[in-house]
């Protein structure tokens, strides 16, 4: 981790620090930040793939942005440990986690999305921003081609979230509509 970027005081997160169920960071604020997109990615850190922010002229995500109470990462970057935490501005008012460049690959069935992951963060996208929020979450993330695990049963991911009836038909209609391939463990 790269300590020089120790100016910021907030993180934005676009993945799973959208639901605030999995964090108790203060300052929570709505945040639309240009030049970045999402995408579903794999590295050799973790057996599954991953939501990572990439550099794209011209694109936007929205998130969330939260203070890190007397600028202490040590939780953030042990919770993001796969990332990079980068500076989002000149100033180093907010940061970003983001896998390196060169250090990712597209998600495969090597290492295929957590359906509990990422029923997480449309559950955070769904509270924050609404179905219309969420659907452009779908819509503005790239690597759909990977397959989901449909671990759901016996979720995988630590922060996983119970979902309620709406809220699941939500994810599985979003899924269905991108034909996205479900793996059954």
């Amino acid at each position: 981790m790269d300590q020089s970027l120790n100016r910021a005081a907030r993180f934005f997160g676009y993945g799973s620090l959208v639901n605030r169920a999995t964090h108790e960071y203060p300052g929570v604020q709505r945040q639309r930040i240009k030049g970045w997109a999402r995408a579903w990615r794999q590295t050799g850190l973790r057996e599954v793939a991953f939501l990572t922010a990439v550099r794209a002229p011209g694109a936007e995500i929205d998130g969330l942005s939260a203070d890190v109470p007397g600028s202490d990462w040590a939780a953030l970057d042990a919770r993001e440990f796969a990332y990079d935490r980068i500076d989002l501005d000149d100033e180093g008012a907010t940061a970003i986690y983001a896998i390196p460049e060169g250090e990712h690959a597209p998600a495969s069935g090597a290492h295929p999305i957590l359906l509990s992951y990422l029923d997480v963060v449309t559950q955070g996208y769904l509270r924050e921003f609404g179905e219309a929020g969420a659907a452009l979450f779908f819509a503005t993330t790239h690597g759909w081609d990977a397959p989901i695990l449909d671990d759901r049963a016996a979720p995988l991911y630590p922060r996983h979230q119970p979902l309620s009836p709406a809220e699941i038909s939500f994810v599985d209609g979003a899924i269905h509509a991108l034909e996205c391939r479900i793996l059954r463990p």
